[in-house]
């Protein structure tokens, strides 16, 4: 089992900023990702953003977020953040992380593979007009 520690999200005005943040017990196995996902009221949960972990960082973005998000590892921390910029009120939701490995299932708004293996406990997100 894969330990899964979430913070961060609240409410903000549009055009403001919040970060997330996901730590976890699995960060640096060889093949860990990490990826944010997001499920508004009455819609599917989709995914937002991605970072691969170990043995090297890459990140990867939907492109409703690309440019106004950004993935930050913190490899002695075990933990990456999720910085979230611009932010309008479509981008309400509440925010899961999850963690798994590059196989499986595909992510099409994410462009990669993930065997998801555990989620975290989700985070309300919530921006006002």
């Amino acid at each position: 089992r894969v330990d899964l520690v979430e913070s961060g999200g609240g409410s903000v005005q549009a055009g403001g900023s919040l970060r997330l943040s996901c730590a976890s017990s699995d960060y640096h196995v060889a093949g860990n990702y990490l990826a944010w996902f997001r499920q508004a009221p009455g819609k599917d949960r989709e995914g937002v953003a991605a970072i691969y972990t170990a043995p090297n960082t890459r990140t990867y973005y939907a492109d409703s977020v690309k440019d106004r998000f950004t993935i930050t590892p913190d490899n002695a921390k075990n933990t990456a953040y999720l910085q979230m910029d611009s932010l309008s009120p479509e981008d309400t939701a509440i925010y899961y992380c999850a963690s798994g490995r590059g196989y499986g299932k595909w992510y099409p708004a994410l462009k990669i593979y993930l065997n998801i293996t555990s989620w975290g406990q989700g985070t309300q997100v919530t921006v006002s007009s």
